[in-house]
């Protein structure tokens, strides 16, 4: 419950925040105001001996967050994802956050799988190992199925997290109105929105059947993609706090030696993950937001293996397409074209100069091309890339900075598989492609099928919404609204729907 209540809360996270020199490093990152900083330090410094110590190998912010608990921990991942609100420095740090914490006894385990499932884990478990992998929310398990013999993955949320993730949210909404009272120039940040949006994140997390759909769905997207495959969900023994997936075999993607060991090609895989990120981004428009090598495994047939569907990313149709001209425009340098999508997209305000946008464009580009093609990065073009759009007024897109972070992540990945990859080149084919099937003719033909099939499924009731739309707009401006006029916009309207749907007709016959 949001309230008072929670000041201890924040009173002992300041303490912790000084005690282990985060609090400066977070100001600054935030670009606090001076009321914002005395009131942070009146919170945590006089009770800084409250504070939690931390491991002092990590740099100040994981340190404070780690200690703090699963909460700070998944919070600072969140905040990872989001340069725009703490900088790239300590978005940076954040990115290293671990949360790999103590396992919880498997016989806690066991009485939640059975609390859940309603059935004896020896009845449905020939086996049951001990915990294999430990994280803040849950932990994983192999396991035996008695029925079927198949090695599985059995993922189980930690007993009490729920109440524990709901009490610190809590706290956090109370300390976004306290920024927010404090420092009304913070609200460009919008802290509310930060915390609404991690909530959404952590609910959707602590929710094994929102990731177990999250897990299908991409599979369905997948199915045909060449050499990738992921475990296949068990739905007879998955629910809300319990996961049942088969068992994926492989070596870690971030096991160099390994990989080499088992006969793989390192240069294939480095180019195979950026290209299935980008068809999954592009294509799709829904891709694994997550996709450190911690969640990848390479298969001993080489197919690359990806697991943990907790954080997915989604990008609606029309913004994947300004994303695609927007690269596309970046790779053959025309950047006058990648100003005008900008501006078409509304992304930047009318109001602004096209010409003078394109040279602060070109001030991006140019720079990076001159580069070795090995130090290329396209993670550098859209961070370079938000910088300038933000000057020219361009507002916060979640999606894209997600979209932007993963990018940073799965460039990595490829980088260390094989250090000297170009990563224009590899990507080249994959936005081309997206370019030619969603951007041109043919593109333009399917669009006025799907607007056809939308306008004959409200066909009968068309003419009549119509109506009642221009009645209600023409009442506002004139209590004698003129009907002869609202009567040719109608059969303008029944016009477009009959040429929409002749344009269906013919697309099937082609």
């Amino acid at each position: 419950m949001k309230g008072p209540h929670n000041i201890w809360r924040l009173v002992r996270t300041g303490a912790t925040l000084e005690r282990t020199g985060a609090m400066r490093v977070v100001l600054d990152a935030m670009e606090a105001p001076p009321a914002l900083r005395v009131a942070a330090r009146v919170l945590g410094w006089p009770f800084k001996w409250l504070g939690i110590e931390g491991d002092p190998s990590m740099p100040p912010a994981p340190r404070a967050l780690s200690a703090l608990g699963p909460a700070y921990i998944k919070f600072g991942q969140v905040l990872s994802t989001r340069p725009d609100v703490v900088g790239d420095e300590l978005a940076n740090q954040l990115r290293v956050l671990q949360d790999k914490l103590p396992p919880f006894p498997t016989e806690a385990a066991k009485a939640q799988i059975e609390a859940e499932l309603g059935l004896p884990v020896d009845q449905v478990f020939s086996e049951f190992s001990a915990p294999v992998a430990a994280a803040s929310i849950a932990q994983v398990h192999k396991a035996r199925l008695a029925e079927t013999g198949e090695t599985v993955a059995v993922k189980v949320l930690r007993p009490g997290i729920e109440r524990a993730f709901r009490r610190d949210v809590d706290a956090f909404w109370l300390a976004a109105d306290v920024i927010e009272f404090l420092s009304p120039a913070s609200r460009r940040l919008r802290p509310r929105d930060v915390i609404a949006h991690f909530e959404g994140v952590v609910m959707g997390e602590l929710d094994f059947r929102l990731e177990s759909a999250s897990a299908s769905e991409f599979a369905a997207n997948t199915a045909n993609d060449a050499g990738f495959s992921l475990p296949e969900v068990v739905w007879g023994l998955s629910g809300r706090r319990v996961m049942t997936m088969s068992w994926a075999e492989g070596v870690p993607l971030g096991d160099n030696a390994a990989i080499d060991a088992a006969g793989h090609d390192r240069v294939a895989l480095s180019e195979r993950v950026l290209q299935l990120f980008l068809n999954h981004a592009l294509r799709d428009g829904f891709f694994h937001a997550d996709m450190h090598q911690g969640n990848l495994k390479v298969a001993p047939n080489g197919d690359i293996i990806a697991y943990d569907f907790g954080i997915m990313g989604h990008i609606d149709e029309y913004t994947r397409r300004v994303y695609a001209e927007i690269l596309y425009g970046f790779i053959r340098r025309d950047y006058r074209r990648v100003a005008e999508v900008h501006f078409e997209a509304g992304y930047v305000p009318a109001d602004r100069d096209v010409d003078e946008f394109a040279r602060a464009l070109r001030a991006v580009g140019e720079p990076i091309f001159g580069m070795d093609a090995t130090r290329i990065s396209m993670a550098r073009l859209l961070s370079y890339l938000f910088d300038v759009t933000e000057r020219f007024g361009m507002e916060t897109r979640t999606e894209l900075i997600l979209l932007q972070r993963t990018m940073v992540v799965v460039e990595g990945v490829a980088r260390s598989l094989n250090p000297r990859m170009n990563i224009w080149s590899v990507a080249h084919p994959v936005v081309e492609q997206y370019i030619k099937t969603s951007i041109g003719p043919r593109a333009v033909l399917r669009d006025l099928q799907r607007t056809a099939v939308v306008l004959a499924r409200f066909g009968p009731r068309l003419p009549g919404l119509v109506e009642e739309a221009l009645i209600r707009q023409a009442e506002q401006k004139d209590r004698h609204p003129d009907r002869r006029w609202r009567r040719n916009a109608l059969w303008l309207v029944m016009g477009a729907a009959i040429g929409a749907a002749a344009v269906s007709l013919m697309q099937s016959w082609l």
